[in-house]
């Protein structure tokens, strides 16, 4: 009986036995398996008794060995063309940015003759236009009065610019230059570099404000009389302009003063800290986020930065030829220096310009647009309903203002060069018939290509636009932008999938707000849009990514047949009539 029970209890405990080991069988024998396709070791089952001592055959170690690990590592292999979309990227990038130079110098070239033809013209036209002004004023009583105006506004304009130069000629007479140099130029390396940096950013405000003064001056003169007086007076807005463009000349002789200094150190430790100071330029500009419309303004700050320094370079040259009795071989002492200043400038601009467009993901044939945009200036301002002078164009544009470069090139000019006798006033004629041929021909060249630019971007059609009023431009902003903007942004997206509610949508904006359009057969009518005098159709005006996204809310549109907000300012032309180049744009 004993004997039987105790078979029973042993027999029930070697089936629990089997029971386990088939139930652990399944799992033991998925181990090899994952251990041959992790790494490809060899693995071999094992087995433990009941006292947990593992039995059975030893895992092999020798794949775990240094050679065959470095072997992995020379002929382990990799496919590129698994993510072809991002090589081909960087490809791109790196191709964009050995176009930069290519594309940065044509626009910096095309914008060096705008800034040069704007400068030409204080020394050869405007003169020239200031005598015809005076003689009309002068020859009046006996023509009579042929309208209602003395003079035309750009006859105005144009005296009033020659009073502005006359009078600072006169105050610059009583600046000593040679003391300005002797005071520079005892002071020391460390602070003639702080004063340079202060003056490049004196500089950079005078611009930014100074075509607003002027720009207000020739308004206040020009504007209608019947209109109530919400100004200062002519006289005061006179006296401000002068006084500025007295002051930026000054400022702008202090800057040729320390860059003549540094070209006379002996060591040339101070050109070398100022030429290392364009360098750090990049670091400022580089690694900030720019858009296209940034990117615009930059180069155009970059073009006027050129030239300026182009007629810096003519001034340091002029007074140390004068030092050195005219001699010829101290321009070749100076020309190593020379070149030393533009290659930096040339070299900073282009790799701050090729890291700017690589960072933001900008092409290059961006600065075929700005070329464009330029030109369509020059084209503009040669028509009959032009609204601004060029020069003035240019000064908006680029934050270049010529007077104050140009009253200062005179002064020097008449410093350094001695004129006496007949024949030196021979040589002055000869040389303002060569400048005023050289004015032409530049003129000439620039027009033409200009209208080639203007063509190649598809902008004649803008150049017959009517220039805005100046007196009703608010109205009409208020009065016309809703019922035109609404109507094609809700009839394009829709016109062009071919939906069905297209013109029940644009005729529901332009013509009837307050009824609900018809409900179509395939698609639910839009809600009732809301009415004229809802606050999105009476927005002021610069929100109208705003207007977009709340019509594209009410109407229910949504997808491709819906309103797709556009990044505001994103034609240049909008932006750069009047924008001056110290402003910010967002």
């Amino acid at each position: 009986m004993a004997d039987s029970v105790s078979a029973g209890l042993a027999g029930g405990g070697e089936e629990k036995d089997t029971e386990k080991e088939g139930k652990e069988r399944p799992r033991r024998a998925a181990k090899p398996e994952r251990s041959k396709e992790s790494g490809g070791m060899k693995e071999t089952l094992s087995f433990s008794d009941k006292n947990g001592n593992r039995k059975g055959k030893k895992r092999y170690l020798s794949d775990l060995s240094l050679v065959r690990f470095i072997s992995q590592e020379l002929t382990r292999g990799y496919f590129l063309e698994h993510n072809e979309a991002k090589y081909t990227e960087r490809r791109e990038r790196v191709y964009t940015c050995l176009r930069i130079p290519k594309e940065l110098e044509k626009l910096m070239t095309f914008g060096f003759f705008l800034c040069l033809d704007a400068f030409l013209y204080v020394f050869t036209l405007l003169p020239l236009r200031v005598l015809l002004a005076l003689l009309r004023l002068l020859t009046l009583p006996c023509c009579g009065l042929s309208g209602s105006r003395l003079l035309q506004p750009a006859q105005v304009c144009d005296v009033l610019k020659g009073l502005i130069m006359i009078l600072c000629y006169t105050m610059m007479g009583y600046v000593d230059y040679s003391m300005m140099y002797h005071l520079i130029r005892g002071q020391s390396v460390i602070k003639l570099y702080i004063i340079y940096n202060m003056l490049e950013v004196a500089d950079r405000l005078f611009s930014s404000f100074g075509q607003d003064i002027l720009d207000a001056l020739y308004w206040t003169a020009t504007e209608p009389k019947e209109k109530k007086r919400a100004h200062i007076g002519v006289i005061p807005h006179f006296l401000m302009a002068v006084l500025y463009v007295f002051l930026h000349a000054i400022l702008i002789m202090v800057q040729a003063t320390t860059l003549n200094v540094a070209f006379n150190s002996h060591n040339k430790s101070l050109l070398t800290i100022m030429m290392s100071n364009n360098f750090v330029e990049i670091k400022g500009s580089v690694f900030k986020k720019f858009e296209k419309n940034n990117l615009f303004q930059m180069s155009n700050s970059d073009i006027k930065e050129r030239f300026t320094n182009y007629i810096l370079l003519l001034i340091v040259c002029l007074r140390n030829m004068e030092q050195f009795s005219w001699n010829p071989d101290h321009l070749w002492v100076l020309f190593p220096d020379v070149v030393m200043v533009i290659a930096s400038e040339v070299t900073v601009d282009v790799v701050k310009h090729a890291f700017i467009t690589k960072f933001n993901d900008i092409n290059a044939d961006v600065y075929g647009e700005y070329r464009a945009s330029l030109a369509f200036d020059l084209v503009s301002s040669r028509q009959k309903n032009a609204y601004t002078d060029y020069s003035d164009s240019v000064s908006r544009r680029m934050g270049f203002i010529p007077l104050p470069l140009a009253l200062l090139l005179i002064r020097v000019v008449n410093s350094s060069v001695k004129i006496q006798g007949s024949l030196s006033f021979m040589c002055v004629l000869l040389f303002y018939l060569g400048m005023m041929t050289l004015k032409v021909l530049n003129s000439i060249i620039l027009l033409g290509t200009s209208c080639m630019f203007v063509k190649e971007a598809n902008m004649e059609e803008k150049l017959f636009d009517p220039p805005p009023s100046v007196a009703s431009s608010r109205a009409n902003s208020r009065a016309q932008r809703p019922k035109h903007t609404h109507t094609v942004t809700l009839q394009d997206p829709v016109a062009e999938r071919g939906g069905p509610s297209a013109s029940s949508a644009s005729a529901s904006v332009s013509s009837q707000p307050d009824q609900p359009p018809e409900s179509s057969h395939h698609h639910p009518a839009p809600p009732t849009l809301p009415k004229s005098d809802s606050a999105f159709l009476t927005t002021p005006d610069g929100d109208d990514e705003d207007e977009k996204m709340i019509l594209n809310r009410d109407t229910g549109l949504e997808g491709d047949a819906g309103l797709k907000p556009r990044t505001p300012k994103k034609d240049l032309l909008e932006i750069d009539r009047f924008t001056i180049c110290g402003n910010r744009i967002d």
